[in-house]
């Protein structure tokens, strides 16, 4: 009796152990008849970029944009995030020549901020689109301008927008274009512009200028000085707006130094305020200089 259940219990052991091998060895054949191919290319691209899934490339992630090269030869230079120097890298994995960083930064069309008038203070939930959604178009007067409460700021995961004056600011050192911020924008100011691009005209107003001069001091009024001084045919006015082509722009700076609102920005040029305030420093000191010396007291 004693044996014939030992027997049993062996057989049992040999018949499951035997009933394993069989289902690993389908299981073995199974894996190689139906292995997806990895692409080694795919692999080595994703170490390459910088991995931060931001979107910038048009893909939803850094894999698919990995894979998306390999494949289906998209374009190498659209990572944001890793700058020309990615780019480089991935041709030499590719084994092609580099092209530019077609690199683009994210530019807050508004220079309103604690310039523009408001229409009541806001004490609601510290989120732009909850602001936007009060009084018709949020609490300041002009409904295309910067609510300033920081959604994009916190939508932005580079640490490159900050809130100055009471709107956004970007720097364009720390932006890698990925636009997340202008995602999360309900008023759908913030544009990418091109990392090279000096000139800009900051204003997403469409309000005439006898409307606009009353709820903003900074903001664009449709005059057209901009227009006609271009050397280059770039800037064009549309509906009250003026407007920048940046293929045909050149930078010569004509247009920021006669806009009377001081609106447009030039990298390569001083600002109207700064210039203001040089002139002020220098005209000071040139009072100190012609005031005669105080007599010396007795």
């Amino acid at each position: 009796m004693f044996n014939l259940e030992i027997m049993d219990i062996v057989w049992a052991i040999v018949v499951l152990g035997a009933t394993g091998a069989v289902f690993g060895l389908v299981l073995a054949l199974s894996s190689r008849a139906f292995a997806v191919e990895t692409d080694e290319r795919s692999e080595k691209l994703l170490s390459i970029l910088p991995g931060a899934n931001c979107g910038g490339c048009g893909f939803t992630g850094c894999a698919l944009y990995a894979e998306a090269i390999s494949k289906n030869g998209a374009p190498i230079n659209k990572c944001a995030a890793g700058g020309q120097k990615t780019v480089n890298e991935i041709a030499s994995c590719m084994g092609i020549e580099p092209v530019k960083s077609d690199r683009v930064v994210a530019v807050v069309k508004c220079s309103g901020g604690n310039n523009a008038i408001k229409k009541y203070e806001y004490l609601g939930l510290h989120d732009c689109l909850s602001a936007s959604l009060l009084g018709g178009s949020g609490p300041n007067e002009c409904s295309y301008g910067c609510l300033g409460l920081g959604t994009c700021l916190t939508a932005c995961a580079f640490g490159a927008i900050s809130i100055v004056d009471g709107k956004a600011k970007v720097d364009s050192e720390k932006c890698t274009g990925c636009m997340q911020c202008a995602e999360v924008c309900p008023k759908k100011i913030i544009v990418p512009v091109s990392y090279d691009q000096d000139v800009i005209i900051a204003c997403s107003s469409h309000d005439r200028g006898a409307v606009l001069r009353k709820i903003c001091s900074i903001g664009c009024l449709g005059c057209g000085i901009c227009q006609k001084v271009c050397p280059s045919g770039a800037i064009t006015l549309i509906d009250n707006l003026a407007t920048i082509d940046e293929s045909k722009c050149v930078d010569c700076g004509k247009c920021a130094s006669k806009c009377p609102r001081g609106l447009i920005s030039d990298a390569g040029l001083p600002s109207r305020q700064e210039i203001e305030a040089m002139e002020a420093a220098q005209a000071a000191a040139a009072a100190n200089t012609a005031a005669p010396p105080s007599a010396p007291q007795a």
